[in-house]
């Protein structure tokens, strides 16, 4: 891809089409000596034709206090840091983020420790736009359009590695890293949602640099964010990069340290955890997955919850050789799993970026085994309702993990055996059948208040009790009324006293 091969005229049809973008025009004819460049992700997506609301500017010849100035009057504007040069603002009338709107600007490690404190940038209104996109991280992201001359700029062959969908650092790739060890995760993350390839020379700054990544001088919250959307862009691609880069060795040993776990042959024929990990997220792109349940695939919460959901094996393995079981196991797996998943969480800080919660992630571990364990028709219909029907609780995402961890298991025989989940599924369906109109279930016929009144209970722990047997009856089809609900209770609470005092003469008599 060459410049003239890029009609310029996509540049100026996507910046009319965000109305919010006008006072680019207005900085123009107010200060004829301005420049103004769109730079960075959105002059790469523009080329690519993908959709971008990630507009950012460099404003040349033209003073931050006279920039300033003139944005206040079009809009929000907040100054970031006086030598960084770089305005937050958002035009009046405008549901858009944040525009950055900078001045060229310079930046330097100071110690090349690539921690976030370790730089000095410094602005300057009539720094030559070239010296500015130096600085940046990749040559993709080291272009720019000209608004005001209607022209392109790209010093360091950007469009020749969007043709060839490389990543490629601008200039020398341990120096680049060096400067911002994070630039490691952003350009994983590139790789994912753009489907490219590293250059040679940056794949191999990146392998060597990897053990950077436990450096707490680096901002946390920038790497979660660069994980979080490097999985979610493509999961699979995620998965192996990261393995291929040393990046779970690294920052995520837990996964790493599944690598040579065996399994049993009879449920697993596709190989040690690590191995069966991977196939089961890579069944979240399949089409058998698809068909049986449809929908959003690509769930941050559900895509962590698949890594994470056998990386207690590693620590519970027992076999015949060495522990005497009758086959390999993994008793309680799921509930050290989700221990350590908690503690990867918070040692990554995902949830800082909004994306996830902890909890629920933590709650998909422990429980990713329930269909293994019960039979769907086997369990209380009111455990069904706690798990499947509770708003505040991600039972549908469970049913998700439980169908990716099924599909990547292959047994020895056969196919991967999927019977269980849909007649979960079924019973689901089933059980919002109960209410056709509302297709939800039914409201529960008795509350606490009608227990204390018709019962002559009073207020403690056995309301709630009754409650739960109530509502067990009812979603069993039961009992259908609220006469029938206390009629039943009553004979409930008859057998029970009848029970104690008969269990009370046997041990006088005993």
């Amino acid at each position: 891809m060459k410049k003239k091969d890029i009609n310029i005229k996509i540049f100026q049809k996507a910046l009319k089409t965000e109305p919010a973008l006008s006072f680019i025009n207005k900085v123009l004819k107010k200060f004829s000596q301005a420049e103004i460049y769109l730079v960075g992700g959105a002059v790469r997506d523009i080329i690519l034709k993908r959709k971008t609301k990630d507009f950012d500017f460099v404003v040349r010849n033209l003073s931050a206090k006279k920039l300033e100035n003139f944005l206040k009057k079009s809009g929000k504007v907040n100054l970031v840091g006086k030598s960084f040069g770089v305005f937050k603002f958002v035009p009046k009338n405008s549901k858009i983020e944040a525009i950055d709107i900078a001045l060229p600007r310079t930046e330097h490690s100071l110690k090349m420790t690539g921690g976030y404190r370790d730089f000095k940038v410094q602005s300057k209104a009539r720094l030559p736009i070239e010296k500015d996109l130096k600085r940046r991280d990749f040559t993709i992201n080291a272009l720019a359009y000209d608004i005001k001359n209607k022209k392109l700029i790209d010093k360091f062959n950007g469009l020749s590695d969007l043709a060839s969908k490389q990543i490629r650092a601008v200039g020398q790739a341990e120096k680049r890293f060096k400067e911002d060890y994070t630039r490691i995760l952003r350009a994983l993350r590139f790789c994912c949602q753009l489907s490219f390839e590293l250059e040679e020379k940056t794949a191999k700054a990146i392998k060597n640099f990897s053990l950077k990544l436990k450096s707490k001088s680096l901002a946390r919250e920038v790497m979660a964010k660069e994980l979080l959307n490097t999985f979610e862009a493509n999961p699979l691609r995620a998965f192996d990069i990261f393995d291929e880069m040393n990046i779970f060795k690294h920052l995520i040993p837990e996964i790493e340290n599944l690598k040579g776990v065996p399994q049993p042959v009879r449920y697993h024929s596709e190989g040690d955890v690590f191995v069966h990990t991977r196939l089961a997220l890579e069944k979240l792109n399949s089409p058998l997955y698809k068909k049986i349940m449809p929908g959003r695939t690509k769930d941050p919460e559900v895509i962590l919850a698949i890594i994470f959901h056998d990386i207690g094996k590693a620590k519970t393995i027992r076999t015949p050789k060495k522990d005497g079981t009758n086959r390999i196991r993994f008793d309680a797996h799921d509930t050290i799993g989700a221990e350590m998943t908690s503690d990867i969480i918070d040692r990554l800080k995902l949830e800082s970026t909004g994306k996830v919660k902890k909890e629920n992630i933590i709650w998909l571990v422990k429980r990713h085994m329930l269909l293994i364990v019960d039979d769907p028709y086997n369990l209380r219909a009111s455990t069904v309702e706690k798990i499947f029907f509770n708003p505040r609780v991600p039972g549908e995402k469970l049913l998700k993990i439980i169908l990716a961890d099924t599909l990547g298991s292959l047994p020895a025989k056969g196919k991967a055996n999927t019977k269980s989940l849909e007649k979960m599924l079924k019973r689901i369906k089933e059980m919002k059948n109960m209410d056709k109109k509302r297709k939800a279930l039914p409201k529960p016929l008795i509350n606490g208040h009608d227990i204390i009144k018709n019962l002559n209970i009073k207020r403690g722990p056995l309301i709630g009790e009754l409650l739960s047997i109530a509502r067990e009856q009812q979603l069993n089809s039961q009992i259908k009324n609220k006469k029938q609900a206390l009629e039943f209770l009553k004979n409930y609470l008859y057998a029970k006293k009848n029970k104690s005092k008969s269990e009370s003469r046997k041990r006088k008599t005993g």
